[in-house]
């Protein structure tokens, strides 16, 4: 994509090709069979001619570019700045007048600051105000509390601060508002590998499972995992048939979807290893060095053998409760989550981030569940995974979902979880497709290796009190289901509940989901398990259609659908299409803004993280077509929309897809945009236009 000469222009340019509204001989579709081809059928009188496009006749121009396209790579490669280089910039920047100190800013005194000369911030008070940028219309996201704003001088909204308040009452009030936050202790235990996890290990080491890298236990299970991978697996005849499956899962090339909801490549990539570092038996060493560099990750699981060190030598420092009967609550003890009838907003990668949960609250969520956060990176400490399990006050049913490769990190991330966050239920993702997930072991991969979830469903569930749940796909191959096979030992394993998405890895997120085989799914659970369909619910019909098909569903979990449309929850709630005006749909934008800024800060940095967010959104809204112009009612997910005018000025603005009109909608909420924006979303799944930098 050529960004060398961004430009704000008045028809956005869609470089996708329009979806087809007439066939070869002039002839005007009809909405069944524009319906047929997955096209939005809209009425004719709101249709416009597809945006125009640009001309390219410079082909040599493009060709000599592609082959120059390598040699500027490499010089970015050549000039990729150090660690130690960065960490100099990001100081000299803190020390800049615009990086004022957080206690100066508040209290508007350079004395207030306990560091002194000693702090890393600046404590120019007036070179900071000579380069504020504008305030920002509107009112202080804080202004509702009865005490200060806790950014003070550095929001952008502090032309309407109030005079007289005394200081320390609106950091109280956001504190008290958001919970779930890492501690600075904790954080430090686990920089230092000195955090205990006394329920974790006793009950690894009653599963065996406290141990070395490579062990008979692993090459027993991974032996188990195949014969029952060869035995489980079948595959769907055209009919609907079951067949057997043959072994022939590493000739199937698996296709690599562009729209990712669940994940986004803002997934750390650091590797999937164990943390804690254990040392390692003599006799394995090699195999052992092996393993982590085929897999880049170490699993823990140990029988124990004669070449290895006493198991005592191991764990020396783990404190073991007198009996292993203490460590699990008996089934009825335990928390239960009755999930029937509730409405679940699905976790989402990236956009589904605090704020817009609270807006799906407001429009009638009533189970919310934070982003999917690497169970390794939770237990190396960082402040970035950790932000990912933060909950807000109105969220009164909520649970975290960790993603990991092995029981180890699994169980002791689950019970640092429960000692450290309140949540109700905490979810296991094992379903996730992304690339750099399935590759250290975790999600999908996962429904290769049933014996492995079994030890990772056992030891989390015997660990916490609070209830563990699932998130699975019906397969990695597509064609391939087995969830059938492993939902009655799901339930005997630990889990209260499982929520099937009815696509395959392999699939990612083309076609449509199969709801008959989440159907098959649940009637074969056991009672005492609820299950959760996952899938293109996008209208309170497809909601209905569901639970009247198979009453057995506890519930439906909504993903992508309240992305596009989160007033969705109220649809299912009042049992209506809601024809939502482009006046109402601003007012959504306004409060996820407002949320935002209390949420991120209101200061010039959280302005910019809430646009950014915004626009990410904004991406997925841009999907949603009223429901007085079409033809044929409910809209589908999976449809096309062609060019269209909407009933106002603004609801075309919505409707566009090119970035350049997003940023347009960033600007009437958050103001001017910095010198130098740009924006691409993540997802990759829409087509944007050169003028994408706005």
């Amino acid at each position: 994509m050529d960004e060398s000469n961004p430009e704000l222009v008045d028809n956005p340019v869609d470089l996708g090709a329009p979806p087809p509204l007439s066939t070869s001989n002039g002839v005007q579709r009809t909405p069944e069979e524009l319906v047929a081809k997955a096209i939005a059928p809209i009425k004719r009188e709101f249709l416009r001619p597809p945006p125009r496009r640009p001309s390219n006749n410079h082909d040599d121009d493009d060709a000599s570019e592609a082959k120059a396209k390598p040699a500027a790579l490499s010089s970015v490669v050549k000039e990729k700045k150090s660690k130690r280089q960065l960490k100099r910039e990001r100081r000299q920047q803190q020390k800049s007048s615009p990086s004022l100190c957080p206690e100066v800013a508040k209290t508007g005194d350079v004395n207030s600051c306990t560091y002194k000369d000693k702090c890393r911030y600046s404590h120019d008070l007036e070179g900071f105000k000579d380069q504020k940028a504008d305030d920002l219309e509107g009112e202080c996201p804080f202004i509702s509390v009865s005490g200060p704003c806790p950014y003070g001088l550095a929001c952008r909204f502090s032309a309407t601060h109030q005079e007289g308040v005394s200081l320390g009452t609106g950091s109280a009030h956001r504190i008290s508002s958001e919970l779930n936050g890492l501690s600075k202790d904790v954080q430090k235990l686990l920089w230092k590998n000195k955090m205990k996890f006394p329920k974790a290990d006793a009950k690894l080491k009653a599963l065996g499972l406290l141990g070395h890298a490579n062990s008979k236990a692993k090459v027993l299970e991974d032996k188990e995992d195949d014969q029952k991978t060869s035995k489980d697996c079948h595959v769907t005849n055209g009919n609907g048939s079951i067949d057997l499956a043959s072994n022939r899962d590493s000739e199937m090339e698996i296709s690599i979807g562009t729209a990712e909801v669940d994940g986004i490549d803002d997934i750390s990539k650091s590797n999937e290893s164990r943390p804690l570092k254990k040392p390692k038996c003599v006799g394995d060493s090699g195999s052992a060095e092996a393993e982590d560099g085929a897999t880049g990750a170490s699993c823990i699981e140990k029988v124990p053998t004669d070449s290895c060190k006493p198991e005592a030598e191991v764990s020396a420092d783990i404190i073991i409760p007198e009996s292993d009967r203490s460590l699990k609550l008996h089934p009825r003890e335990k928390k239960i989550i009755d999930f029937r009838d509730k409405l679940y907003l699905a976790p989402l990668t990236t956009v589904g981030n605090l704020p817009f949960r609270r807006v799906c609250k407001v429009l009638g969520a009533d189970v919310t569940c934070g982003e999917m956060a690497m169970c390794t990176n939770l237990l190396q400490g960082q402040a970035s995974e950790w932000a990912l399990l933060r909950r807000h006050s109105s969220e009164d049913l909520f649970g975290v979902q960790i993603c990991g490769a092995f029981p180890d990190t699994v169980t002791r991330v689950a019970e640092l979880i429960e000692r450290e966050c309140t949540v109700d239920f905490i979810d296991i993702n094992m379903g996730c497709p992304i690339d750099i997930v399935v590759n250290k072991g975790a999600g999908s991969a996962l429904l290769n290796k049933p014996m492995r979830m079994k030890t990772i469903i056992e030891a989390a569930s015997g660990t916490v009190d609070s209830p563990i749940t699932v998130k699975v796909r019906t397969a990695y191959f597509e064609g391939k289901n087995r969830i059938d096979s492993l939902i009655a030992d799901i339930g005997n394993w630990g889990a209260s509940a499982v929520t099937i998405h009815g696509r395959s890895r392999q699939q990612r997120y083309s076609k449509l989901a199969d709801w008959e085989y989440v159907y098959q799914c649940t009637r074969k659970a056991p009672e005492a398990l609820q299950v959760m369909g996952n899938g293109d619910i996008f209208s309170y019909l497809d909601w209905n259609k569901h639970k009247d098909e198979c009453p057995e569903l506890a519930t439906c979990m909504i993903a992508r659908g309240s992305l596009v449309k989160p007033w969705i929850f109220t649809e299912i709630k009042e049992q209506r299409h809601w024809d939502i005006s482009s006046g109402e749909r601003l007012n959504i934008l306004k409060d996820y803004v407002r949320f935002g800024l209390q949420h991120w800060g209101s200061d010039s940095k959280g302005v910019e993280t809430t646009r950014r967010f915004l626009l990410e959104w904004l991406s997925y809204t841009c999907r949603y077509i009223p429901v007085s112009l079409l033809d044929v009612i409910p809209q589908r997910l999976n449809w096309r929309p062609p060019s269209y005018f909407g009933r106002d000025d603004l609801e075309t603005l919505m409707a566009s897809d090119s970035a350049a009109d997003w940023i347009r909608i960033s600007e009437m909420l958050l103001g001017k945009v910095p010198e130098g924006f740009t924006f691409t979303p993540k997802h990759k799944s829409n087509s944007y236009d050169r003028a994408e930098n706005g």
